[in-house]
């Protein structure tokens, strides 16, 4: 079993990055976990994207 995580400032930016390691990869996906996580830095708030994927 293996793990690869992704983790970027844009949504449509890791569903490319995902899409693309699946379509690279001839890979049995077990599982895949997405998350969402956002903070203030000033006045702009930022925002964190990432997902694991768990494989064989």
């Amino acid at each position: 079993m293996k793990v690869k995580i992704f983790d970027l400032e844009d949504e449509t930016d890791l569903e490319k990055e995902i899409n693309k390691f699946l379509k690279d990869n001839d890979i049995e996906v077990i599982d895949i976990k997405y998350q969402v996580s956002s903070s203030i830095f000033s006045e702009e708030q930022i925002f964190c994207f990432s997902a694991m994927i768990i494989y064989y």
